[in-house]
Parts: C-alpha cells; structure tokens; sequence
C-alpha cells in the first residue's frame, strides 16, 4: 500500500473514531428515563435514591442508566459516606437537553399529543413569560409561587418565591395573598406539577396563572436565583 492511501486510512479511522466519540452522547440520551433524570438533575444535586423514586425507578436500573450518563460525560458524582449525589456535568448539558426538547418539538409530529395528554389543557391566557412575570412582581400585582418538591425549591428558585409543594397545595392554600394574583412555575416547559396547581387554584376560586416555562429555562437564560 501506497504512503498516501496508509495516510487516508488512518485519517478514516481517526474521523470514525471522532464520530463514534459524538455518538456516545447521542446514545446516552436516547433513553426516555435518562432525560427524565437529567430534568432532574437540572433543579440541582440529587442522590440516586432521591432520583429513583421521583423517576419511579427501582435503584438497580436508576444507578444503570446512571452510569451510562457519567460514561458519556453528561453527569459527575460526589461521595458523602456511604451516598452518591449526582448532579449535571455543566450548564451545557441543561442546555442541551433544553435544545434536544425544542428540536423534537418543531420536528416531531408526536410530541405535540404526547404533551397534551401528560399536562392537560390550560386556557390560552393562562400562561405568560418571564418578561411578563417581571412586570408583575415589579408593579406588586403577584406572587410567584414554586410547587416542586422542597428540595428542589431549596437548591435554587426565582427570588421571593414561596414554597408550597403540589401535593400540600390543597392544605395550604390558606397561605397564599388573597388579594393578588399567583404565578405558579416548576421545573420546565413539560413539567406537570404547574399544571396541576393552577387547576387546584381555579378550582378554588383564586386568580391564577402560570408562568409557560421554569427553573430549568429561568437558570439557562442567567436570571438570578436564590438558594435556601
């Protein structure tokens, strides 16, 4: 074999080498439960047995696609005893599973019913941005109200947030300004729990609306955030 075809050979080998590299990430995210517990891990750091049971996973198959994740690069760990807490390898990974979401969104014909069916259907004037929201909370005219769980609430939310979980909603509604409007948010632009709290809300006569996205696009766009 000639000099030059040994060159393009070896040139071939390395290009496919490079790409199998890029597909590592690809494969680690084609995975349904794998991204769920990246939009996990994209309210903050979480043990794997936090993990599990918000995912709905057994630990064996939640530590599995774990590991697949932090093979790819996509997730780092910390060990505290006997536990390992898992949080996202940067903001890039947030930011593109925020992509990976948008693009199957404008190019996936089945994620429109799919996403109907899982939220719900709210009224269109129901929902509003964050430039909205700001103009709110500047004129005194809302309360920004977080229904993730507290420790999601706790590793980082919109300042002046209060925290009342979804599932305590019901009970403490009592807590919430009777007089001004409440803005509720979670933890993204396919999270359920908002949803959820805003039918709670009508259902209870109070005005409110939800804000149409949430942390995870809230921390993507370097809005400030505050920590408990």
């Amino acid at each position: 074999m000639r000099e030059e075809e040994v060159t393009a050979v070896a040139d071939r080998a390395a290009k496919t080498e490079l790409y199998e590299a890029f597909a590592t990430t690809g494969k680690a995210l084609s995975n349904g439960k794998r991204l769920e517990l990246l939009d996990l891990l994209a309210q903050g750091e979480r043990t794997v047995e936090a993990l599990a049971r918000t995912a709905g996973l057994n630990l064996t198959t939640a530590s599995a696609h774990l590991q697949t994740l932090k093979q790819a690069g996509l997730v780092a760990t910390r060990r505290d005893g006997v536990r390992i807490h898992y949080r996202l390898a940067g903001d890039d990974v947030a930011a593109l599973f925020a992509q990976l979401r948008q693009v199957a969104a404008r190019h996936q014909a089945a994620v429109a019913p799919a996403s109907a069916a899982y939220l719900g259907a709210d009224p269109a004037d129901d929902s509003l941005t964050r430039e909205e929201l700001h103009a709110l909370v500047a004129a005194g005219r809302a309360v920004v109200l977080d229904v993730r769980p507290a420790e999601e609430y706790a590793a980082g939310h919109i300042p002046g947030a209060l925290s009342i979980p979804v599932e305590e909603l019901a009970d403490r509604i009592g807590e919430l300004p009777a007089d001004t409007e409440v803005v509720v948010y979670c933890r993204g632009a396919y999270c359920a729990l908002s949803h959820d709290a805003l039918r709670l809300l009508h259902a209870r006569g109070r005005r409110a609306v939800r804000l149409d996205d949430g942390m995870l696009e809230w921390r993507l766009a370097e809005l400030p955030v505050e920590a408990a």
